[in-house]
């Protein structure tokens, strides 16, 4: 048994612990955890669902501040590290943990398409169903996806994309046939990992495109548009702008700026609106400013395509900033952030 505890990681070992424990107490020691520890733990929760007695002992018998619990099994599964995570942190913040923890375990069925080449997929899903690529594509992260879709023919992309808004989730078994099916193909040698979720919807649509170039996104939304208006307008609403910098903290902002370009926002600014241009200069060192002013006086006419560019730069750096936790942004009319 020391074997089978050995194999054991050390998030699986935590894991264990916490199925073991009652759920008041166990919420209290989530609460020590990071979120993206607490998600970790998360989703080994989901996966171990029950464990061995035995097996279980001796990871309490490990923890030698715990109380072993004798031969009850581990309870585990969804269920559980939902109601963990919810009295730990709350129902709102509990659903995006368990959101990225699904999002996390559906896309490995996918990730030997990680070190794949945009152009290598796009032959790869060659006369597939535009069902199957937004179900392949939604699996991917959203940058690496972005590229993919960026490589569809206009028509075949907006078929995609509008898949992707309107999935709703598969069941594990399809999702192994599409990516087992996807990897004799490719020639990968991988062995299948478990699947149990697929993140479908509007929200990883905008992912996708808020990665995408401005040609392609104008070129998406155009698309949906003809089709589908309500559904545009869904995910319009949901995309981050440029604009969307007022909505930022100052400190937040101030982040943003770090790794932007001064040529690049000045391009960015052009034709922009006081709020937003007020927000960036004052959220700008005063040498900062000076040098983004000399870049503004000195930039020469440019298309409204290099501007649209600019400003898509900006909004994927807010965007990764955002999925890493750095920030938060609120958008639209909602009364709570967006973590």
């Amino acid at each position: 048994m020391s074997e089978v505890l050995t194999a054991l990681s050390g998030t699986q070992k935590a894991a264990i612990v916490l199925m073991n424990m009652d759920q008041q107490r166990a919420a209290q020691v989530m609460k020590q955890f990071s979120e993206v520890e607490a998600e970790e733990i998360a989703a080994e929760i989901v996966r171990l669902r029950r464990v061995d007695a035995s097996v279980a002992e001796s990871a309490l018998e490990e923890f030698h501040s715990l109380t072993v619990r004798g031969a009850r099994g581990a309870r585990g599964g969804r269920d559980f590290a939902v109601g963990l995570l919810e009295a730990s942190f709350g129902a709102e913040k509990a659903a995006g943990v368990m959101n990225r923890v699904a999002s996390s375990m559906a896309g490995k069925a996918f990730e030997f398409l990680d070190t794949a080449e945009p152009g290598q997929i796009q032959t790869l899903l060659d006369g597939e169903l535009p069902q199957t690529i937004a179900l392949i594509l939604a699996h991917l992260r959203p940058e690496h996806a972005s590229a993919v879709l960026g490589g569809l023919d206009d028509s075949l992309r907006t078929d995609v994309a509008q898949c992707i808004a309107t999935m709703g989730s598969a069941a594990p078994e399809a999702v192994r046939v599409v990516a087992d099916t996807l990897k004799i193909r490719a020639g990968a040698v991988v062995s299948s990992r478990e699947a149990t979720e697929v993140v479908g919807g509007v929200q990883p649509l905008v992912e996708i495109i808020n990665r995408a170039s401005a040609a392609t996104e104008r070129a998406l939304l155009d698309g949906l548009e003809a089709r589908d208006p309500d559904l545009a307008e869904e995910v319009r609403s949901r995309m981050l702008t440029f604009a969307d910098i007022v909505k930022l903290d100052s400190r937040d902002v101030q982040q943003v700026l770090r790794g932007i370009d001064a040529a690049v926002l000045a391009i960015a600014m052009k034709g922009t609106t006081e709020s937003v241009a007020e927000v960036i200069r004052a959220n700008m060192s005063e040498r900062n400013r000076e040098i983004l002013e000399d870049e503004i006086k000195s930039a020469p006419p440019v298309r409204m395509s290099q501007v649209e560019e600019a400003r898509a730069q900006i909004v994927r750096a807010i965007r990764d900033l955002e999925a890493q936790g750095s920030i938060t942004v609120l958008r639209g009319d909602e009364d709570d952030y967006v973590l």
